[in-house]
Order: C-alpha cells, then structure tokens, then sequence
C-alpha cells in the first residue's frame, strides 16, 4: 500500500466536492455570463458558492474573486495592488514563490525572517520606515507551505498601520486554510488567497478577498467576470467543488486537527529517534497540525525521495513548484540552514485522509532509506 504524505502538494478529492461538482460536469453546462435558462442556472451555482467561501473566510460575497488557483490569487493581490497604488511592494523571504516573484519582477522588497521561520518584525518595521511609508502592498503569509511555521499576522498589521499606513496588507492562506480559522487569523488583512485543492477541493480554482476593489488593478483583461478583476469564463464545476471542499474542511476542522496532529507529533518524533543526526525544521509548538519538515545531514533529498516511492510512500522536499529543481529551499537558506543541510530536507505533510497506517509504513521505510544512502 502507499501512504500519501505530500498534502501540502495537494489533497485527495473530498466525497462532498466530487458531488456537488458531477451535474456541472454533465447537463448543468451553463456559462454564467449569459442571459438564458442554463446560464442563469450556472449563475445561480456561482452566486451560491461565493456566499459559502465569503463565510468562511470573514468577507462578504461581494468581496471574493474566483481565480484559477492560488498562485493567481497572490498574484493578483501583489501585482494588481502595485499597478493600481504604485508604491514598493514589501514581502518575507519565505513567501511561496507566487508572492517572492512578482514582489522582485516590480523591484520590491524583502524582509528577513528568524532561525524559526518567523518574519522578523524588527527587520520588518526597519525596512518600512526606511521606504518612508511609500509602500503598496506588505505580503506576509499566514502559514509556510515547506515548514508550517505560522506567522504573527496581527502584530505585522499592526506595525503596516503604523509604518506603512498606505499600503494594504495581503496574506497567502493557501497552506493556512486546512487548519486555522482564516476568518479571525486573517480579518486585519485586506487580500486573502486560499486554494481549493489544499483542503480537499479541485485543482484549478482558488479565490482572493479583496476588501478594497479600487485598491486593485486587474491582471487578466477580457470580458470582465468577477467585477472586470479576472476575466474569464467562470470554472463553474470547479467553484461549486471548492464551496462544497470549504464548508466540509470548516465543519471538521478542529477533530482533524486534533487527529492529525497527534499522528504528526508521532511520526516526527519517531523519526528523530530513529534517525542518526536527524534535526527539525523549525519550532513545532508554531506549526500547522500537519506540517513534519526534518533534515537528514549526509543524504541527499532527490536521493531519498527516489527511494521513498519505490518504498511506496510519497513525500516532497519542498514546494511542489520547485520539484525537480536541484537548487536548495530558499525558505530553509532564509532560515539559515545551510545549503547541504537544505539539500537533505524531507517534508512530510500530513492532512483529512492521513491515516495510522501512513505513519507506521514511514516510521519503518523512511529510517531504512537514510541508513541506505548513508552507507550504513
């Protein structure tokens, strides 16, 4: 059997998602946009959706855009935000690199982050005082999607309001969404991005709240869907399957984190005893329930990983955007790893479907692997 530990890559289709998506998939083929029947059908579908995800992540309807995934959602917010206000765009050295490239494709800025993956304030309110309040957006994600670190986003819009009463605050809830009450975790922030297939709906469709739409310009120009700021024809199918993923992830929240990080904790610490050398990334008291971020000094990721699947159990190194690139996780060089200790990560991310059995096949595959390739 596999055990699927890469829920931070994607989850596995919720039973509520797969559903309420299938009549989209067939006789329910309306576009929104029109006038008739069967579009004003799909409109309906659409409107009903908005309000769901509205809910639960503290707008109202009128304030959610439907993208076509997360990374659009970031950037939208980032580059949407500097087109319309001008200004620098500030982020962390640890953003997903949907925030990181677009903040240094506009010439933004960079905010250090501590040992423990936490952006540091200090660093922060230094580098917007120097920019003397002439900032467009500050980017600062609610949860890492390498190491699950959570970060003080109250406290960074406090000091935004302060430093940088101009700019508005965007944060990436995509990894964030699973296990945190985004609604109040991210109520001071006015752009939000969330994913559906992070927590169990489709691929292909994410959202951003924009609290503010004369605070953002459009990035994709057409026939102007979602208030003219994503044109597009609307992933009717995909937008249902999200609300539905929405409303199952926000009903269950608080028993799979409470599963899920008891299964968490064992793996990690499991493995850290099982394993010569092994270190944590990062401070766990700080993490998602389903973030197991470990280095493994003397083995190389690519190597391991490689053996982890034939074993069957199928984990990441990183960021699946990066996957298949040999360079080291900038999140963990920003941290201050060093680069052959970043080269010798293993992410291992837990989420709904993860089950005892996924954490007893790595407790036994993943020491016997390292033990491999470290010749011992």
């Amino acid at each position: 059997m596999t055990a699927y530990l890469d829920h931070a890559a994607t989850t596995p289709l919720r039973p509520e998602a797969a559903a309420a998506m299938l009549p989209f998939l067939g006789d329910r083929f309306g576009n929104p946009s029109g006038v008739h029947v069967v579009a004003r059908a799909a409109r309906l579908a659409v409107d009903e959706a908005r309000e769901v995800v509205a809910s639960a992540l503290g707008a109202s309807p009128g304030e959610i855009v439907f993208t076509g995934s997360g990374t659009e959602a970031d950037s939208l917010a980032v580059l949407g935000s500097h087109a319309r206000r001008g200004g620098t765009v500030v982020c962390t050295a640890i953003e997903h690199h949907a925030v990181l490239h677009s903040c240094r494709a506009v010439g933004g800025r960079v905010a250090p982050v501590t040992a423990d993956g936490v952006v540091d304030m200090e660093r922060l309110a230094g580098l917007l005082d120097d920019l003397d309040g002439d900032v467009s957006v500050v980017s600062v994600m609610l949860a890492n999607n390498e190491v699950g670190t959570i970060q003080p986003l109250e406290a960074v819009e406090a000091l935004v309001r302060e430093l940088a009463p101009r700019a508005v605050l965007h944060t990436d809830a995509v990894q964030a969404f699973p296990w945190l009450d985004v609604a109040a975790s991210a109520a001071g922030a006015e752009l939000v991005a969330v994913s559906a297939h992070k927590f169990g709906g489709p691929q292909g469709v994410g959202a951003l709240v924009v609290r503010d739409r004369t605070a953002v310009a459009p990035i994709i120009h057409g026939g102007g869907q979602e208030g003219d700021l994503r044109s597009g024809t609307h992933n009717v199918a995909g937008i249902v399957g999200m609300a539905a993923a929405v409303s199952a992830t926000a009903a269950s929240r608080a028993e799979t984190i409470a599963r899920v990080g008891a299964l968490r904790d064992r793996l990690a610490d499991g493995l850290l005893a099982a394993v010569p050398g092994a270190e944590e990334s990062g401070p766990r008291s700080i993490k998602v329930a389903g973030s197991c971020h470990l280095r493994f000094p003397g083995v190389e990721s690519e190597a391991l990983l490689l053996l982890l699947d034939q074993a069957g159990v199928c984990a990441s190194a990183g960021s699946a955007c990066a996957s298949g690139a040999l360079e080291a996780s900038h999140v963990l060089m920003a941290m201050g790893v060093a680069r052959d200790e970043a080269l010798a990560s293993l992410r291992l991310s837990l989420g709904w479907t993860t089950t005892e059995h996924d954490v007893d096949l790595a407790l036994k595959v993943v020491p016997d692997a390292v033990a491999r390739l470290r010749g011992d």
